[in-house]
């Protein structure tokens, strides 16, 4: 079984989001459930330089962008059994952004064509070639429209996996003849035509032969107009080749018994680690240093979509209470504004850090008692996921992943790995918010169980890597 795995963004090499996460961690289980699977990747050359100095160079050839000829290197080289290729373009990827440039089209159109004329050139043709998300949507209609005559290619099946709905890839219909080279044969409402511009999400899920989503619940949310983007009606239509397979993490990384960014490790049989890791971080924020106050943490992106608002909301009302919050994270400037603001008023309870950094991350989850995820949507989310393993309890909103990853905590049963609400209100949010606090206060016999309870989930890629190989294993 033969995979070729596409993505913009691989961890460890660059990351914006949970893509990356995803694109490395997969395929390095997949490797060893005995798929020969190998990534591709633009060369960011942001990536750190020991990465660069593993490389070795592969081959080189050009690609037609509209009437340019543009230049490509592939290098590769090899980690944890998987081999990367980098496509080399210093005009296009010798930049500071994965994303979000003027030329984004033509950059992912061009890095889109040279995976496919890559396979050929390098040998390696595979069963089946994964794309994710719109930056490598457009190859299921190049593989296509533009290179059915390779007869090596005729055999290959694609998949497509939405991470995000909302980033979908929406350009003039210039692009098609100026930057694909394809004409407009494919611009029409069962193909890529979307209004009177071409959609590369849409192309994607008309011509790929299989869609997944990084969750169950997430794949039958955006088949409603409420999550889907104006692409409901097209998944539904589509909801035959259409699966939700959770997103894993990797527990090798994310062990707090080993996991050289933490200062002290730590296990459910001893969670002594786990307090000191908590006493070091309010030494660190600036906060008293206290056993008995819960410290709630929040590691997210400062958006709207992750329900910052609500917390703006509740931050008052909550900073009343024996509690400290500690925010990391970079976003929206009101949303920086407004917490640096309530870290002012409030500098013996909160911590507002406008930044992100893996280790202090990793520490926050390693020290947190509490992880606020009040997304509006989350396709899966990873942070819930971590905060687990790391014994810190997720308070989340009843959506996508966090719904299929979060059990909520039942005061009958004791069952349960977290909090959540499902009315999307800063009053509801808060109100459960609350009774977290005060369990965590009045009932510490109970907390501890539901700590070990979510220390003992498995959100390792195993199953998932399953499900993924079980789709490849169609024919």
């Amino acid at each position: 079984m033969k995979v070729l795995f596409a993505a913009a963004e691989v961890f460890p090499f660059v990351k914006v989001g949970g893509l990356a996460d995803v694109a490395y961690a997969l395929p390095k289980e997949l490797v060893k459930q005995g798929v020969d699977i190998r990534v591709v990747l633009p060369f960011h050359t942001k990536m750190a330089q020991e990465f660069k100095d593993e490389m070795v160079d592969v081959t080189q050839f050009t690609v037609d962008v509209g009437w340019r000829k543009q230049f490509c290197g592939v290098k590769s080289l090899v980690r944890d059994g998987v081999t990367f290729y980098f496509m080399d373009n210093l005009y296009y990827f010798d930049r500071p952004n994965v994303y979000g440039d003027y030329d984004d089209a033509e950059r992912y159109a061009f890095f889109s064509m040279a995976v496919c004329e890559m396979m050929e050139k390098i040998d390696f043709i595979p069963d089946w070639l994964h794309v994710n998300d719109w930056h490598t949507g457009i190859v299921p209609l190049l593989l296509a429209d533009k290179y059915h005559w390779i007869e090596a290619y005729r055999g290959i099946r694609t998949v497509l996996t939405i991470h995000n709905l909302q980033f979908q890839g929406i350009y003039s219909p210039r692009v098609l003849e100026e930057l694909l080279g394809i004409g407009m044969q494919t611009w029409h409402e069962d193909g890529i035509k979307y209004y009177e511009n071409v959609n590369f999400m849409k192309g994607a899920i008309q011509y790929a032969d299989r869609i997944t989503t990084v969750s169950p619940s997430y794949a039958q949310e955006i088949q409603t107009p409420l999550y889907g983007e104006r692409l409901d009606g097209l998944l539904r239509a589509n909801a035959w080749k259409l699966t939700g397979i959770l997103n894993g993490i990797d527990q090798e990384l994310n062990d707090p018994a080993s996991d050289p960014l933490i200062p002290n490790h730590f296990t459910k049989a001893d969670m002594s680690g786990k307090a000191a890791n908590k006493a070091a971080m309010q030494e660190r924020l600036g906060l008293p240093v206290r056993v008995d106050v819960p410290l709630i943490i929040m590691v997210s992106r400062l958006t709207h979509q992750k329900g910052c608002h609500l917390v703006e909301e509740s931050l008052d009302a909550l900073l009343q209470k024996d509690i400290q919050i500690a925010i990391l994270g970079k976003g929206e400037a009101g949303f920086e504004e407004s917490y640096r603001f309530f870290e002012h008023v409030y500098p013996e309870k909160m911590s507002a850090n406008i930044d992100f950094d893996i280790g202090f991350a990793q520490q926050l989850y390693a020290a947190g008692d509490m992880l606020l995820m009040p997304s509006w949507f989350e396709p899966c989310g990873i942070a819930q996921l971590i905060a687990m393993r790391y014994g810190t309890l997720p308070v989340v909103h009843e959506t996508g992943g966090l719904k299929d990853t979060v059990q909520p905590f039942n005061q009958y049963t004791r069952e349960g790995t977290g909090f959540s609400f499902h009315n999307y209100e800063a009053g509801v949010f808060r109100n459960i918010l609350e009774s977290a606090i005060a369990l965590y206060e009045a009932q510490p016999t109970i907390w501890k169980q539901l700590v070990t309870q979510a220390m003992d989930k498995d959100f390792s890629w195993k199953v998932s890597a399953e499900k993924y190989k079980g789709i490849y294993e169609e024919h």
